[in-house]
């Protein structure tokens, strides 16, 4: 990486130089053509087919997305697997604990599996000043969640990705396999998703439960075209079963779990604030997510 050395950085990483790598050992370039550019783009400067930061950021730098500042919360929730055998940490090898209940936001040794790793990962993500605001456990055991945001725009998914990373690198530390996979055990298990809370300036300032409406409901009517961009796997874990809705039915309600978006009460309440596209999967790719959300609740005219 010549010309990285001695070179007085800023915290902007607009302002990085460019950085090339072997593409074609990562499956995104031919051999014969290998040298890709980070954010990701062809030596010609053709963003790649995995570069899908480059759309969404087109989305977010129109005028009429700008002006809204659509802000994002996201939930991401993930499984710890043991390394060896395709199996949750803390699970008995070829058995199952006791039934889901009593893990959920859970603490002691019987209820919570590598709470060390979860401490460790927000505690690296602070130091990385990513906005990480929560973690807790979740429903299934050995499955747990963190929350990035609030964040404007593209910087949502740019967290996520390196909060991705960086959970990715405390696992690896810690002998434990991750997994993103929206139903890692089938049965009478909750799947994992990513939970994407969403408002715009219009839905937070007066009379925003309107535009929170008249947003769902468009989101509605392109609910085949984001369910088609909210993962691999989807159709494991939406199955109007363990807080969600089936895949196939859009529905929307206040402080509904089981709908594919939530409006909380206190947004009902106040009369404006943010609801819950709860349809992504964990494995989803957060660019795409949040900038479809915006162009179809923004710019898509019906």
């Amino acid at each position: 990486m010549p010309g990285l050395v001695g070179q007085d950085w800023t915290s902007d990483p607009s302002k990085l130089p460019k950085w090339n790598y072997d593409g074609s050992s990562t499956g995104q370039a031919p051999g014969q053509d290998s040298e890709v550019m980070c954010d990701t783009y062809t030596p010609a400067g053709e963003p790649i087919p995995t570069n899908k930061r480059h759309a969404a950021a087109k989305i977010f730098s129109n005028p009429e997305v700008a002006a809204e500042e659509p802000w994002y919360g996201i939930e991401q929730e993930y499984t710890l697997l043991q390394k060896d055998v395709n199996w949750p940490v803390g699970w008995p090898i070829g058995g199952y604990p006791g039934p889901q209940g009593p893990y959920y936001c859970g603490v002691g040794a019987d209820k919570a599996f590598s709470r060390d790793v979860v401490d460790a990962h927000y505690k690296a993500c602070l130091y990385a000043g990513i906005n990480i605001s929560g973690v807790n456990g979740e429903v299934m055991p050995a499955q747990w969640e963190f929350q990035v945001g609030p964040a404007v725009g593209i910087t949502a998914g740019d967290q996520v990705w390196i909060a991705r990373y960086i959970l990715e690198r405390i696992t690896e530390m810690a002998g434990i396999r991750l997994s993103l996979d929206p139903k890692p055990v089938m049965g009478d298990w909750n799947g994992a998703g990513a939970h994407t809370n969403y408002s715009t300036k219009s839905m937070r300032n007066e009379g925003g439960f309107e535009v929170i409406e008249k947003a769902i409901k468009k989101l509605g009517k392109r609910h085949n075209d984001h369910i088609a961009a909210y993962g691999e796997g989807n159709e494991r874990r939406l199955t109007g079963r363990h807080e969600t809705a089936d895949i196939k039915t859009f529905i929307w309600g206040v402080a509904n779990r089981g709908a594919s978006v939530r409006v909380g009460r206190d947004t009902q309440k106040e009369g404006k604030g943010y609801f819950e596209d709860r349809r992504p999967a964990s494995n989803m790719d957060p660019y795409v997510v949040t900038s479809m959300i915006a162009e179809t609740t923004i710019l898509w005219k019906p």
